[in-house]
């Protein structure tokens, strides 16, 4: 660090600046020394800037879009530089912003229909909102109280990520301002915000909308007002968003992110979205929402709608893979139906527990594992489903696994054969011109086993349905013993460090289960860093293609 010395240290540009009889606004913005002469503190600077004119001046810079034709400087540095004088958290210059009733007026005319919402200046915009909700949060939330517009607004610009933000933390799903403010919400019980928001899912068909309306949602499921908590988990509510998956003309990416907050009321603890880490990153995870046996009740009522879109016999799209194709690709739809499935058999619900038996949900589930052998998501949701049931209290459940779903027989039969098989009314057909290719879920089945050895031996339902197998039996000594021989890195010659070496085999995968990763979540990275450029411009055209195939 450098510390200034009279006689020293070379006057500081910005102050030079000042000196002069006559100064513009602009000449400090375009001086790149004034953000850390703002963090300094910097009097004269400061008693400028806090001046209405000048606040004013920066939140046009921060909102008013310019012509195409305009100098950069005005474009991007100064909207920039801007921004970063609001986020300084100088409290002279808020409280001239928030004090006063047309600056506000202002700042939030950016969220009317007929103002232009630029992603760069929605993000300006997000920027110093939030700087606001943190620094100033009860004169903020007292002008939004008297402006509930405001609401209705940022709910239809939902779609754009940074005003998404804004609205997640002034309907209070962030435990920083509503765990010290909670009485500036109250408001709120007297809103319809959520209704709104999930109706987002109904009247428009933008799949960046739909996500941001469940990431919304889902956030409210792990941090929010009483009154926003109950409301979220009531049946009818539950209702309405099976209402709008299930609506037949709707894109599948409405029934995807709807049952993802169906998930998360299930189990609050889970990531049901990659594209807001983040900000959850951040927070420490308050009161949790819980789903009632009435909410459950509610979901269950739609469980064999959503089972008819398991069926992939009547579909007939088809997609290209280098080992053959799919006819019909699983979809992200059928993955997060299989996902849910896997989440409500968690929850230790027996009414879930023996509706799923009745329906079929499990059995359709563990069928879809062995005819999508390369789809590792399904995988990971299906082997969690084998072992919930395995490891549940009910011999209803094991028995279902083990009898009706014929797990083990499935599993000795995709052993026995271990390339793709060439039947007809598969959907994943291997290629006319190479040798059918190896099944890609074999590293699922060895962990399913192993699992069904371990619990057979405190089971007596489980050891004794193994043991009458002879093929199983032989299968388990001539092929997994030596498996897991193979696999285990302990035996390795190369060798781990020492220091792990008194840590059982397991522990590496019970943290990864107790992460409880979104797996389909994760999914959808690709498509995101390909929507949002991350790629350099050689990938654009394959991207693209990439976004068109983005359901299947």
């Amino acid at each position: 660090m450098f510390w200034r010395m009279t006689g020293l240290s070379a006057a500081s540009p910005v102050d030079t600046i000042l000196d002069k009889e006559n100064f513009t606004l602009e000449e400090l913005l375009d001086e790149d020394e004034i953000i850390q002469e703002c963090k300094a503190l910097n009097s004269r600077l400061i008693n400028f800037l806090r001046d209405k004119a000048q606040v004013e001046q920066l939140l046009r810079y921060v909102m008013e879009e310019v012509p195409e034709d305009s100098e950069k400087k005005r474009s991007f540095k100064f909207p920039f530089i801007a921004c970063e004088i609001f986020t300084c958290e100088i409290d002279v210059i808020l409280r001239t912003l928030v004090e006063d009733e047309e600056l506000m007026d202002l700042l939030f005319s950016f969220v009317k229909p007929d103002h232009p919402h630029s992603t760069l200046l929605s993000g300006y915009f997000s920027k110093v909102v939030i700087c606001l909700m943190l620094r100033k949060t009860a004169p903020l939330m007292n002008y939004v109280q008297g402006h509930p517009e405001i609401v209705v607004q940022l709910v239809d610009l939902i779609g754009i990520t940074s005003i998404m933000e804004v609205l997640i933390r002034l309907i209070g799903a962030d435990e920083n301002i509503y765990s010290n403010y909670g009485d500036t919400m109250q408001w709120l019980e007297n809103t319809d915000v959520l209704e709104m928001i999930a109706d987002k899912f109904s009247s428009s068909d933008s799949p960046e909308v739909h996500a941001n309306a469940a990431e919304i949602l889902c956030a409210v499921t792990r941090c929010a007002p009483p009154s926003l908590a109950t409301k979220i988990c009531s049946p009818s509510f539950v209702g309405r968003l099976f209402h709008h998956a299930l609506e037949e003309s709707r894109p599948k990416s409405v029934l995807v992110h709807s049952l993802s907050v169906c998930i998360s009321l299930l189990d609050p603890k889970r990531l049901a979205s990659a594209s807001y880490q983040a900000f959850r990153s951040n927070l420490s995870h308050g009161a949790l929402v819980t789903a009632s046996p009435e909410t459950v009740d509610g979901m269950l009522e739609s469980l064999g709608n959503l089972l008819k879109l398991l069926d992939t016999s009547s579909a007939e799209n088809i997609l290209p893979t280098p080992y053959g194709y799919l006819r019909p690709p699983l979809g992200k739809h059928r993955l997060k139906i299989v996902e849910f499935i896997s989440v409500l058999l968690t929850i230790g619900s027996e009414t879930a527990e023996k509706e799923l038996i009745r329906q079929s949900a499990i059995k359709r589930s563990i069928d879809l594992f062995f005819e999508y052998p390369y789809n590792n998501f399904l995988h990971h949701h299906v082997e969690n489903i084998i072992v919930s049931c395995l490891e549940g209290k009910r011999t209803e459940l094991i028995e279902h696994v083990l009898n009706d779903c014929d797990t083990v027989g499935k599993i000795l039969v995709a052993e026995r054969l271990s390339s793709l098989s060439t039947e007809s009314n598969a959907p994943t057909v291997p290629s006319e011109e190479k040798a059918p290719p190896r099944i890609g879920n074999v590293g699922h089945m060895t962990r399913i086993a192993n699992k069904l050895i371990q619990l057979g031996n405190s089971n007596s339902i489980i050891q004794a349905h193994l043991q009458e197998n002879t093929e199983w039996v032989e299968w388990q000594t001539n092929v997994l013993v030596k498996r897991n021989e193979v696999e285990n890195v302990y035996h390795w010659a190369c060798g781990r460090p020492t220091s792990l070496h008194d840590r059982g085999r397991d522990s590496d995968d019970d943290d990864y289960r107790d992460r409880d990763y979104d797996v389909a979540a994760l999914a959808n990275n690709l498509s995101q860093a390909f929507r949002y450029g991350i790629y350099s411009n050689d990938d654009i055209e394959e991207a693209q293609g990439s976004l068109e195939r983005d359901d299947e």
